[in-house]
């Protein structure tokens, strides 16, 4: 399995609108963090994939080690 590399060790707060779809990058390749951008497509990576229910404040993960993608879960505090 391919190692994921971490952007940054805190999340992206992003202000979504509500029904917009939104591609979380997993394998932190993508140029356009948090976000996919087909970087993905050499390694076994996929994005993840939200609609969002409302606008407000999202907190995306940015080490991609989360144990609940796309969300932070604190992950970054123990890397």
């Amino acid at each position: 399995m391919q190692s994921k590399i971490s952007p940054q060790k805190k999340p992206y707060t992003i202000n979504v609108k509500k029904g917009k779809k939104y591609a979380w990058c997993s394998c932190g390749l993508s140029k356009q963090q948090p976000f996919c951008n087909g970087s993905h497509k050499s390694t076994s990576f996929k994005p993840f994939v939200i609609t969002a229910e409302k606008e407000e404040a999202i907190f995306f993960c940015g080490c991609k080690h989360t144990k609940t993608p796309p969300y932070c879960d604190g992950s970054h505090k123990f890397l």
